[in-house]
């Protein structure tokens, strides 16, 4: 799989801030690895106190992922399909060696925001992945920015 294959995707970070959530598209085409988007994650932060800042990626219609980073630690990961192309890819470091086509990653790692475990896993697997975001982020408190970029 080369890196130009025209691979249709949508990725936002937003970041907490004492005003509200902000939100800001995130390019992830040049991200090789978990490092890479931990640190794209940092910087779409640095306007804002960032904790937690939470991303968002949804792919081909195919699949979604959500990621969140708090503070210094390590990201954490939700994907709802596993994939071995595209963006997939970089998904497996960050949950591990999942086979394809499963999901993948923290469930919860949204509760603390409004999101608990088994809804998040139930979006997985009923909605299409940009009504499934769209979900997270509404329940997460930032679904107007998140309407704002996907327009």
């Amino acid at each position: 799989m080369g890196h130009n294959e025209q691979v249709s995707y949508f990725s936002a970070v937003f970041a907490r801030t004492p005003q509200g959530w902000v939100g800001a598209e995130a390019v992830l085409a040049e991200a090789e690895g978990v490092d890479d988007v931990a640190d794209l994650m940092r910087e779409a932060a640095v306007e804002s106190y960032g904790d937690p800042v939470v991303l968002l990626i949804e792919q081909d219609d195919d699949w979604f992922a959500v990621v969140r980073l708090d503070g210094d630690e390590e990201p954490h990961a939700y994907v709802s399909t596993i994939r071995d192309d595209g963006l997939g890819a970089l998904f497996h470091q960050l949950v591990g060696d999942v086979p394809d086509g499963e999901p993948a990653g923290d469930p919860s790692l949204l509760a603390d925001l409004g999101l608990d475990a088994k809804e998040l896993g139930d979006l997985g697997e009923r909605a299409l992945p940009g009504d499934a975001l769209l979900v997270v982020a509404e329940r997460a408190g930032f679904g107007e920015e998140f309407d704002r970029l996907r327009d």
